[in-house]
């Protein structure tokens, strides 16, 4: 396989803006499938959707991939959800994928879950093209998509083609690289027919080329010189400079069509080929486990020793299935290679090319490559290499969950299959969580929203057979102080033989955003506790310091005002004395132990509720009633836009006031209103409420 003509990129998007629409066609076109299906109605589903509930809701749950042949070029494309409860699923194909496209809706433009995608494309640094699909529905306007991106995503996105006719009248696109016009004909578009570009867009196409140029000119100094000289500029020129630019991750090109009418889906295949990295052409580190602040550079070459990472489990009759992305060296079925993480040796039994749900045996696999492997036992992120303690990666982003709720088999005789279920459903989602309520002795689910758990149970009933009772929803509050307070506390026990010293002094405060930018410069995700030490002068002994450290640690868990856990806390440990007999790790942990239970109410504190980003998009003649409900329920307005007749309203709702918000939705504007929400922040909770919510878990905490 020639390294340089292999691609591996996503797809990803805000909800319903027409990916899994779009993976079919490439898969159509690429002739991988020999029938388009579409996501909605009859037929047996979109490809990339094989899940039963898939079919039947229209929307993706797990991210599916495959591999298809475009030209000549070998491409791995992965089709991720866009619901924000399955944002693991969008977060570890990202970590793995060289490239991605991102799609935007010709109308809806950038939304909530666009910003998120951006957001993960940034973390892993991950080049894009933008396409802009559904030219064909009512309101569409390109041009204010891009402005959006340039505004909201904060991207340099530029027009690299014009549509020819708008909304139902949509019949191509017109090339600027190449100044030609496509349209595509025969039943299902496939086949592409260049013409010359229609008189009356010369002028705006000309227009836009020059647009375009002056753009792509800041990225070289060669096309600036030829732009003001007036000189000819080649075709290849501008391929060469958009792809460097793209691939350096400041340049957006964009693209757009309709998917589901079949029109500029090809030319997007071609710019895929011509403008997204190979293997060979981005960086992939890890990092040496002896070592870990020695960077180690991974080479796509097959003769080096192994690297890999599986990034994502499914289970299904067959045993687990592990997704692998090869970043160094070479996989053979059969071969055994080491678990980084757990120092194991597991055997390869048998490797596959996933196409959806179907499967294709190979042999071997190398650098660069995107496979399965059938039947290691690992976990999300594993890392694997031919060697022991030879390189680790970087880990993938999970998001906390924001909603719990129990979960109890309606008979006994199934409480077995129900914890089978649960075990594999938690490994293969990190962001599916289960612990079992200490105080009320239940089984308990958390996730990232109610639609996350609401999939969970369907899968359980029909996966497992069995039937559950679920509890209603719960929020995950949360306690932090708001005031700084000062502490000096020592702890004296003396119990015949040696005793117990401790004396620590300094500042806890609530984190401020100066603080986590600080940590994320270290390139760390700020967590619940940062902690300072400023002991100076051995008043502290240095080897004492990780106690102190994890003595506040144990007390987060449960804080004082409703036994929620703690966060955002900052303490600064300044000054304090250790007695030479006296004083050891335990005795320091006990102390920042008594420190924190008996001075965290001097930090006022206060409950914190999940408050949700919700973006709802309804008729206009709606506006007054969605928004009158939505400050009942707390929230906030941030925006509102309103656009051919459709409204678009973005507001910050505590999450403990939208369970049930899409029935309420429905009634208040005929079944015409869509949400989405994803969540934003913690909050402080009003008073009044705090008081109802402190009250409602005494008695939950109570014994039976």
């Amino acid at each position: 396989m020639n390294l340089k003509n292999v691609r591996n990129i996503g797809i990803s998007a805000h909800i319903d803006s027409g990916k899994t629409t779009l993976s079919e066609r490439i898969l159509f076109y690429a002739g991988r499938i020999h029938k388009i299906e579409d996501v909605r109605g009859g037929g047996d589903g979109a490809t990339m959707d094989h899940m039963e509930l898939e079919k039947e809701r229209g929307i993706t749950i797990t991210s599916a991939a495959t591999s298809l042949q475009w030209k000549n070029y070998d491409i791995n494309l992965i089709d991720t959800p866009g619901h924000v409860d399955f944002t693991v699923e969008v977060e570890r194909s990202l970590r793995v994928l060289d490239g991605a496209i991102l799609v935007l809706c010709s109308v809806g433009g950038v939304q909530s879950q666009s910003m998120t995608v951006d957001r993960q494309m940034k973390r892993y640094h991950v080049p894009r093209l933008a396409f802009i699909n559904k030219m064909d529905r009512t309101g569409a306007n390109p041009f204010k998509v891009v402005q959006q991106v340039r505004k909201k995503l904060g991207a340099d996105a530029v027009l690299m083609q014009l549509p020819i006719g708008s909304e139902e009248n949509f019949k191509g696109v017109v090339d600027l690289v190449a100044m030609k016009a496509y349209f595509f004909d025969g039943e299902k578009g496939e086949v592409v027919r260049v013409d010359e570009i229609p008189a009356d867009m010369k002028d705006d196409a000309e227009a836009a080329r020059h647009e375009m140029l002056e753009s792509l000119s800041m990225y070289s100094d060669d096309l600036m010189e030829k732009l003001l000289g007036e000189e000819e500029i080649s075709e290849e020129l501008i391929h060469d400079i958009t792809r460097h630019a793209v691939i350096e991750q400041e340049f957006t090109p964009v693209f757009m069509g309709s998917a589901y009418k079949n029109k500029g889906v090809q030319p997007l295949l071609d710019a895929i080929t011509r403008y997204l990295p190979s293997p060979t052409e981005v960086t992939n580190k890890g990092a040496d486990p002896q070592d870990p602040d020695k960077v180690m550079k991974l080479e796509p070459d097959a003769s080096k020793p192994l690297v890999a990472m599986g990034f994502k489990l499914t289970d299904d009759e067959f045993g687990q299935l592990t997704y692998t992305r090869i970043y160094q060296g070479k996989v053979k079925k059969g071969e055994s290679y080491f678990n980084q993480r757990t120092g194991r040796k597991e055997r390869f039994s048998r490797l596959v090319r996933m196409h959806s749900d179907k499967r294709e045996e190979i042999d071997s696999a190398s650098a660069g490559d995107i496979i399965a492997v059938m039947g290691i036992d690992c976990a999300s992120g594993d890392t694997y290499c031919d060697q022991p303690n030879y390189c680790t990666l970087e880990n993938i982003y999970v998001a906390e969950p924001v909603i719990k709720m129990s979960i109890n088999p309606l008979s006994r005789d199934n409480s077995d299959k129900l914890s089978k279920a649960l075990q594999r459903f938690r490994k293969e989602d990190p962001t599916f969580h289960v612990f079992t309520d200490e105080e009320t002795n239940e089984t308990v689910i958390a996730g990232m929203g109610e639609l996350h758990l609401e999939i969970y149970v369907e899968r359980i009933r029909r996966e497992y057979g069995v039937d559950v009772e679920v509890g209603a929803p719960k929020v995950s509050y949360r306690e932090s102080g708001q005031q700084p307070y000062e502490f000096d506390h020592t702890r004296k026990k003396q119990t015949g033989g040696s005793g117990q010293y401790g004396c620590i002094m300094g500042v806890m405060s609530p984190q401020t955003e100066e603080d986590r930018e600080a940590v994320r410069e270290t390139g760390s995700e700020p967590n619940e506790l940062i902690f300072i030490d400023k002991v100076t002068g051995g008043r502290i002994p240095k080897n004492f310091i990780p106690a102190i450290e994890k003595g506040f640690r144990n007390m987060l868990d449960k804080g004082p005002v409703a036994g929620y856990p703690v966060v955002n806390m900052k303490i600064e440990l300044v000054d304090g004395k250790y007695h030479d007999v006296d004083s050891s790790d335990m005795a320091f942990m006990l102390t920042s132990q008594e420190c924190f239970r008996e001075h965290f109410n001097k930090m006022k504190p206060v409950l914190l509720e999940p408050i949700m980003l919700m973006e709802i998009e309804c008729p206009e003649e709606f506006q007054g009633q969605v928004v009158g409900q939505v400050s009942s329920k707390r929230g906030m307005i941030v925006e509102t836009e309103t656009n051919d007749g459709m409204t678009k309203i973005i507001a910050e709702v505590p999450l403990a006031e939208t369970f049930g918000y899409s029935t309420d939705l429905r009634s208040n504007t005929q079944g015409q209103g869509t949400f989405s929400m994803e969540f934003a922040k913690y909050a402080p909770v009003p008073s009044s409420i705090q008081t109802e919510i402190v009250e409602e878990r005494k008695k939950e905490l109570q014994p039976a």
